[in-house]
């Protein structure tokens, strides 16, 4: 490999454990290194339902990219810390509703840039589909690069999809999703879910992440995570266990993740 990936690849690290490929070592991929299975054995030891988590929170994302794209009319998806590609990723919900959609993939791990530029290609002539290395905490920097591929005098759904509890302090993460909404017009939308404190488990397994070498994942309350919705229309049925928001399956059940959607008037 030669160029800008074999770059990137020369820097993945893979004696550290990454969240990302954590992540999808919990959801059953094999994008990811001895490092990063040890540490995710380690957490779902201690909280074994952390792989339906990695799961249900896939489904979470599909149901709702199909309900922004099908019934609020949106177009353009700004996916920020959208991790290693796998299936049904936003651009393929969006883009199989309506062709024309255009979205833009954010993250700072160089694994998942070199996956993306391999397999995040439009899956319609119309769609349009890039990728931007990132970090969420370069908010304008984020707008300014996206602006390349999207419009933002029409509405755009930001996605913060299970990544904000990599940032300890809620005024941070609060300033972020502030100034990133503050950017797009009326009719966006936000969605944002993360793991919450909800159960004695889902705590015990986030000291598990952070003593097995991984970055250290803060688990937030409900009401912690309805303040990052401040001043938007929450949509039915408002901040619930991801699981729950509007289920295709009638016998759901709650798990310690919450998240929702929400308008920008």
């Amino acid at each position: 490999m030669t160029g800008p990936d074999s770059e990137l690849a020369a820097s993945l690290a893979p004696e550290v454990p990454h969240a990302a490929r954590i992540w999808n070592y919990w959801m059953g991929g094999t994008d990811n290194f001895p490092s990063d299975r040890a540490a995710g054995a380690a957490v779902a030891e201690v909280y074994p339902e952390i792989v339906v988590m990695a799961q249900q929170s896939r489904r979470f994302l599909i149901r709702v990219v199909r309900h922004l794209a099908a019934q609020a009319g949106i177009r353009q998806f700004l996916d920020i810390g959208t991790g290693l590609p796998t299936l049904q990723n936003t651009h393929e919900v969006a883009q199989s509703v309506a062709p024309e959609s255009r979205i833009v993939y954010v993250d700072n791990d160089p694994m998942a840039l070199v996956h993306a530029r391999a397999l995040l290609g439009s899956t319609t002539p119309a769609g349009v589909t890039s990728y931007l290395p990132a970090d969420y905490h370069e908010p304008e920097r984020i707008l300014a690069a996206a602006a390349t591929t999207l419009d933002f005098d029409q509405p755009v759904a930001v996605m913060f999809m299970g990544v904000m509890g990599y940032e300890p302090d809620l005024d941070v993460v609060r300033s972020i999703v502030g100034r990133v909404m503050a950017a797009t017009p009326s009719g966006s939308h936000l969605v944002l879910w993360d793991g919450t404190d909800t159960s004695p488990a889902v705590v015990s397994g986030a000291e598990r992440l952070a003593q097995s070498g991984g970055v250290p994942y803060l688990l937030r309350s409900p009401e912690q995570l309805a303040s990052c919705f401040e001043g938007l229309t929450m949509v039915p049925p408002g901040l619930v266990p991801i699981t729950l928001w509007r289920p295709d399956d009638a016998d759901a059940q709650a798990i310690d993740a919450y998240g929702a959607v929400a308008r920008k008037p």
